[in-house]
């Protein structure tokens, strides 16, 4: 016999979802760099392109293109990753807008 007093039951675990596998394609694992990024959007989706501006030009180095819903999730994922970035690494200073006309939505 056991010195140690029985344990009571245990509740039932809900059951595991199985993990998503993600495979980043080869030509993506490297990212691309941006400094700038502009949003458009229509009723049905957003459109996200995200520049890198180098003297006299700039150059869309990737095109993100979601839905409102999704669009939520993202900024929620952002803001809470830069909440914690700044609770880590402190407050974080805003970049100012670039010159020569670059609007920047």
């Amino acid at each position: 016999m056991s010195d140690q007093p029985p344990q009571p039951p245990q509740p039932p675990q809900p059951p595991r979802k199985p993990g998503l596998a993600i495979k980043v394609r080869d030509e993506v694992m490297g990212g691309v760099y941006a400094n700038n990024m502009i949003v458009g959007h229509t009723r049905e989706e957003f459109v996200m392109d995200f520049i890198y501006v180098f003297p006299q030009q700039g150059v869309v180095n990737a095109r993100v293109i979601t839905s409102p819903g999704h669009m939520k999730r993202i900024i929620r994922a952002l803001t809470d990753n830069l909440r914690k970035y700044e609770a880590q690494h402190g407050e974080i200073k805003e970049a100012v807008e670039p010159k020569d006309g670059m609007v920047v939505n």
